[in-house]
């Protein structure tokens, strides 16, 4: 399937990749046809309440791929190494084989620590490389990559993450001339979030394209739906027939 990625620029067919973090929603997601499901340390800010993706541990990312793949058994996973436990190369083999033995095809690693990517792939575990804003050590969530000496950082990193092995890159909030630029110089798929339209492919958290909650959130996001209203609405109207005795009815009780 990785290479199948790889091909998506010969044919100009774009890749589509979104999160999940539970069976239902990733079965929703393959029946769908998504690319790749990507069951991102976001689940930290998603369906902990967090502020921040650090506190997720690689029990939980174990948990949540293994709901997953369960509702997805055809699609490809990638599945996120949370915060510090890959920052050696023993430690980043040992937790990537404990991720894709929970069920994920590849791993998704942020910034670049030499010798890292290497090292997984090496161990036969492929290996998505992810940089740009870091949301796991970013003190602030601005863009990235608009002064000339952050550009030429993440170009040679892009560079190196893909002569280390990685089969993927995914680039998050640049700017879209950055992002356009380490495209066209890698071989393999770029896949953007707040990055401009050049990339190969785009990510979103799956949350924020239903329109989960009530404010619009980061410029980049496209909202395909407003679940928000739909849900509390649905909700407040179940409210009103339990209290008003309207549910349930005689036909929907059993004799």
């Amino acid at each position: 399937m990785k290479q199948e990625f790889r091909k998506y620029r010969e044919t100009g067919k774009r890749l589509t990749m979104l999160t999940a973090y539970d069976a239902g929603m990733a079965a929703l997601l393959e029946q769908a046809g998504v690319d790749i499901i990507l069951v991102g340390d976001s689940l930290g800010n998603v369906f902990q309440g967090a502020d921040t993706t650090r506190v997720v541990t690689m029990e939980q990312m174990e948990y949540h791929i293994r709901a997953v793949r369960a509702g997805a058994p055809h699609t490809f996973i990638i599945g996120d190494m949370p915060y510090r436990t890959y920052e050696t190369a023993d430690e980043a083999v040992a937790n990537a084989r404990r991720l894709r033995t929970a069920g994920c095809d590849a791993v998704k690693l942020e910034g670049y620590i030499k010798g890292i990517v290497k090292a997984v792939t090496d161990a036969g575990i492929p290996v998505c490389a992810h940089i740009g804003l870091l949301p796991q050590t970013a003190e602030t969530f601005t863009v990235r990559g608009k002064e000339e000496d952050e550009k030429i950082r993440f170009q040679a990193e892009a560079e190196e993450l893909q002569r280390e092995g990685a089969f993927m890159t995914v680039i998050e909030c640049t700017s879209s001339a950055l992002a356009k630029d380490i495209s066209e110089t890698l071989s393999v798929p770029t896949i953007g979030i707040g990055a401009g339209n050049a990339c190969d492919g785009q990510v979103l958290v799956i949350n924020d394209l239903l329109g989960m909650k009530e404010k619009k959130g980061a410029k980049f996001v496209r909202r395909y739906a407003e679940l928000h209203s739909v849900i509390t609405n649905a909700v407040r109207s179940y409210i009103g027939d339990v209290r008003s005795g309207n549910y349930p009815s005689e036909a929907e009780s059993y004799r």
